[in-house]
Parts: C-alpha cells; structure tokens; sequence
C-alpha cells in the first residue's frame, strides 16, 4: 500500500527537512519520497491536514500493562492499541506483572508476545525477585534476553544497601536502573500531597520531602558508585532542584516526568475523585511550573505517560480505598500542549531523549528510513 501524505510540516533535528512543509510518500512501510508538490499515484491513499506535524514516532519510559497474569488490566494488544492512539510507535512496560518480570523467561514471553505489533515493546525486569526488595532478580540474563532497563515498578527501594548492590551489579554489564522517588517511612499511610488544600479535605498529606529524601539518596549512591540511574516520575519543585545540581556535579543521572505533572494539580482532588489518585501525587502550581522549567533547562530528560490501567471496580469506590493508576496513553500529547510545551519540545522530550536513554535507534523522516 502506498501513502501519500501532503502538506505535512516536518519535525526531527536529524535531518534537512526539519520545520519545512512537504509532501512526504511511504510504500510498504518505508519513506520512499519527501518533496514539494509530489503527484498522487493511481490507488494511492492520501492524508492532508492544515496545520498537521510529522514527528518521529514518541516512546513512552514508563508503563503498565497486566500481560502476563493480569490481563483484564490491560494486554498487550489493547495496551498498543492504545499507544498507537496517543502516537506512540514505541513503549517500555514495568514488570509488575503476574508472574513478576524477573528472569529470561518472561522477557521472552512479552517479546513474543509482542512480535508483528506496530508499536515495539520492550520490557523492562525487576530489580528483585518478586518485587521484593530482598534478592537480586537476573538482570544480566534479563538484559542478554532483551530487557532494555530495569525497575521495581512504582515501588520504592527503601534498603540502601539493597539499592547500593544493585547499581555496583547493574554498573558490570551495563544496565540501567529506574527508580521510584519516594521515602516509605515518610509517606506512610498518606495518599495526597501535604499542603493547606488537602488539610482542608482532611486527608493525611505526603510531604515533597517524602520523594526529594529519596532522590538525594540515588543520586549520592549513583555518584559513590560511578552508575547511571533514572529517577522516574518526579512531581516536586525540589527534586528538579536536586537533580539539576546532580548533573552539574558530573552525576549520572536522568530522570522522567508524567504528563499529568505538568499540568493538573491537587484542587482536582477537591471532589474526591479517584482518577486523579497517583503516585507520586499531584502536587502544586508551583511544582508544575518548576517542572516545566526542569524540561526546557535540560533537566528532566523525558516526559512519560505513567499508564497505570485498573478494571473499574478498582477505581469507582471510595478515594481511600481507590488503587493509585491513571489512563493516559492516549493525553499525553494534549497535556503537553495544555503546558504550553513547544513542538521541538515535545519531540525531544517525547521521541528522542527516551529512547537515547535506553540507546535504542531513534526513527528519523529521510529517504530509505522506516515510517516509524
């Protein structure tokens, strides 16, 4: 089949087309022509739109999906099927799965899973076995087998000896570890930000402190160590902080941001819905703002979806007793323009630094490249 697509502005720093308008033609699954004013062929589809963008395709670093075990969350189908909607061409899922993503056999799993689908998928293992911060799962086979980075899901390491090992046996086979910003003794039963709106509602609060304690611990153990870490999901003005001056110290640290960080905050709580119940939790103005900044400094190195499906039953109850996830594959692209993000922005952020950061191969719009 062939498609011909008119009028299209271009959007990818690699190549000479960058932010001009052009017709661009894909037969068979590659960009075979990209040129002013080219000539519809005979059963040739067209798509034209005033206004449109082509951008290499986006890459989600962090979400959940229930294959293996947990299917009626979310499989691998409707999960891409999904992304694909958001213009993701590209996905890494958590291993919080059933059984755990810890050993060879369910990356394999998932890569076969996964095979023919338009969107790639890559997994990411578990730091421990069973999510459990007690043994060390098998990374190194995990990363021989096909696991691109390796995380524990939205869970918090709290043993610092334990988070320690991990980056030292990460650091000889080159593997990267994901970690989750927050401090378990501080958050304790909380589910909310700490702040003056939700002691109004009369929720137990989370303090910023809960998540920058434990970015300050990473960074130091990744600088101890000499190890690159990814700090996912942060929500604070703090972190952004913590984080700037890790990179300016020589560090090896990145990190990632939600979407819905960017842009929603605490007050949409106000009515206790539990759509809104993340973690890390939606936090202030003044942290959606610091992080924006964080993005376009240099500072947050992604933008991610944190997609987090539940089945209903989870979800349409009680705030206290609701599960922390948020459907969000398909919004990313509208939170980011709601946060007044720029096109090259967006790419980058989007498209370009998630997959550096796993050093997958980035898609370019040339001549001969796959229309990715």
């Amino acid at each position: 089949m062939s498609l011909l697509i008119k009028g299209i502005t271009i959007a990818d720093t690699s190549n000479e087309f960058n932010g001009k308008t052009c017709d661009v033609r894909v037969e068979k699954g590659a960009i075979v022509e990209i040129g002013e004013n080219l000539e519809l062929q005979k059963h040739e589809a067209v798509f034209e739109q005033s206004g449109a963008i082509l951008s290499p395709g986006f890459f989600d670093l962090n979400c959940v999906f229930g294959d293996p075990g947990l299917e009626t969350k979310e499989d691998i189908q409707t999960g891409t099927a999904a992304a694909a909607a958001g213009g993701f061409t590209g996905i890494a899922i958590m291993p919080n799965t059933k059984p755990v993503v810890h050993s060879k056999g369910e990356v394999a799993y998932i890569l076969n899973k996964a095979k023919g689908n338009l969107v790639d998928v890559h997994p990411i293992g578990a730091i421990s076995q069973n999510l459990e911060g007690k043994e060390l799962a098998e990374m190194f086979d995990m990363k021989q087998a096909g696991a691109v980075a390796f995380a524990e899901a939205g869970k918090a390491i709290s043993d610092d000896g334990f988070m320690s090992r991990a980056l030292q046996y990460a650091l000889g086979f080159d593997g990267l570890l994901f970690t989750h910003p927050e401090n378990k003794a501080l958050v304790g039963k909380a589910q909310v930000n700490e702040s003056a709106t939700t002691i109004l509602l009369g929720m137990k609060g989370i303090p910023a402190l809960a998540e920058e304690m434990q970015v300050s611990r990473d960074i130091f153990l990744a600088q101890y160590h000499n190890a690159p870490l990814h700090i996912s999901n942060i929500s604070t003005a703090g972190s952004v902080a913590l984080i700037k001056k890790a990179k300016k110290d020589g560090v090896r640290v990145s990190c990632d941001v939600a979407a819905h960080q960017l842009v929603f905050t605490e007050e949409l709580l106000n009515d206790f819905d539990s759509n809104y119940k993340v973690k890390p939790p939606l936090r202030s103005k003044a942290d959606n703002k610091a992080l924006i900044a964080g993005l376009k400094d240099g500072t947050i190195d992604a933008i991610s979806s944190q997609h987090r499906p539940y089945e209903i039953e989870f979800k349409n109850v009680e705030f206290e007793i609701a599960n922390y996830g948020i459907v969000a594959l398909q919004t990313v692209l509208p939170l980011l323009l709601q946060a007044g993000l720029d096109t090259a922005t967006i790419v980058e952020k989007l498209a370009v630094t998630p997959r550096n950061l796993l050093k997958l191969e980035v898609p370019q719009i040339k001549v001969g490249a796959v229309a990715n």
